[in-house]
Formats: structure tokens, sequence, C-alpha cells
């Protein structure tokens, strides 16, 4: 296994994205530094944030101990989780039958719940006006995708083989069931594995990284919303 000496720099705010490196950093127990990008407060758009994360999101990591020892910085967490899993070799199997199985849930998860949560949590809470169609669209949705784990789930403890970053992505976002308009209760194998997930000390740490910060927040705050959801294409 990979040593790490100096500390990981970890571009993050509490949220289900944010959840994924914070879970993984401390699942491998290697040191690093956070560095808290306010998303309500445009911290995102700041000249040097942006050098490390072009889209404007967290998070992003910068790792002091690169490839032949060179620093490098990663943005979009499931890019920074496939980097983190080959350097240190753990929870990203390193043979190609094992790492597909993990990649095509890991891809689910970016591709289909996140986007798709996201989308419930922005027209359920943070929407300045109801929006009937739009909400049952995306909680709709999200209903399908905890379907599609509830099944994967039905004969295994984890998403793919074993315990994996694909099980990290997904997490932060299950958690949020109520916000989404779902009732756990009628998906038993995906609310089994929320449990057994949470029974892990470094999930439970991880999610709760600077949690008082996103208890802090007001969600139907104008400037924040404006901030978070008034954004436009730069020109430059």
């Amino acid at each position: 296994m990979t040593e790490q000496k100096k500390p990981i720099e970890l571009f993050y705010w509490p949220t289900p994205n944010g959840w994924k490196i914070s879970v993984m950093l401390e699942e491998l127990g290697v040191p690093y530094n956070v560095n808290y990008v306010n998303i309500g407060k445009g911290d995102q758009f700041k000249p040097d944030f942006l050098k490390i994360s072009p889209n404007n999101r967290m998070p992003a990591i910068i790792d002091p101990e690169g490839p032949d020892g060179t620093e490098i910085s990663v943005f979009e967490s499931g890019a920074i989780l496939q980097y983190l899993g080959r350097k240190f070799d753990r929870f990203y199997p390193a043979d190609e039958r094992g790492r597909v199985a993990v990649d095509q849930w890991l891809m689910w998860q970016m591709g289909g719940l996140g986007p798709m949560a996201g989308q419930t949590h922005h027209f359920r809470v943070y929407a300045p006006e109801q929006v009937p169609y739009a909400i049952d669209r995306y909680t709709n949705e999200v209903n399908r995708l905890y379907g599609v784990m509830n099944k994967q789930l039905k004969d295994r403890d984890y998403l793919a083989e074993d315990y994996s970053i694909a099980d990290m992505a997904c997490i932060g976002w299950a958690i949020l069931w109520e916000r989404q308009g779902q009732n756990i209760e009628e998906f038993p194998n995906l609310e089994k594995w929320v449990e057994r997930m949470r029974s892990r000390p470094a999930v439970e740490k991880g999610l709760k990284l600077g949690i008082e910060k996103r208890e802090q927040s007001n969600p139907k705050d104008k400037e924040s919303q404006k901030i978070l959801f008034g954004q436009k294409a730069s020109k430059q």
C-alpha cells in the first residue's frame, strides 16, 4: 500500500458529492486538510479554485505526492474516487472484471442517481415556486433508481462484489431519501445497505465532516439561490 506523507488538500462542502471524497479519505486513513468551498457564497468561482476545478464545482483535490512524486490536482468526484482507488490500491479492484463491476455502478450514480436526485432536491426544496410536473418527473425517476439499487442488493451486501468506491458514491444521496420524496421502507434491501454503510466508522465520520455548516445554511436564502442557480456561461 502507498504511504501518504504529505496531506492531500480536499476542497469540499458537505453535500452528497463532497461526502464521496470525505468518506473515501476516511476509509483510506490518509492525512488530508479540508478547504471549505462555501457554494452558497460563491467560493467556487474564486480564481484559485477555478485553476483546479474549471467547472466551478466541488469537490476537488490536490495531491502533493501525485504520479512520479509530482503534485496533481483532480476535479469531478468520480475521477477523484478512481484516482485515489488506483493510487492506494483499495476499494477499487485491480483486475479488469472487478473494475468493470465497480465502474458501471459508479457511472450509474454519476449519470443517474446523482443528477436525478439533485433535480428532485431542487424542485422539492429549493425552487422559489412549485412546479408539479417537475416534482413528479424527478421524484418518480428517483423512485425507479431506488428500485434498481434495491434489486441489485437483493442477494449481496454491496453494489459490486465487495465494498467499493461505487458504494461511497451512492450513500450520500441515499441518506437523503426523505428530501427526495421517498419511503425507504419500500426498498428493504436498500434500507439494510444504508444501515450497513452507516455502521462503518469511516463512512459516518465522512458524512459528518462539516455537517454543522450544512445545517446552518438556509435553502430559501435568495442570495444563495441567485449564486447557485443563476449561473451563466463564462465568456472568458
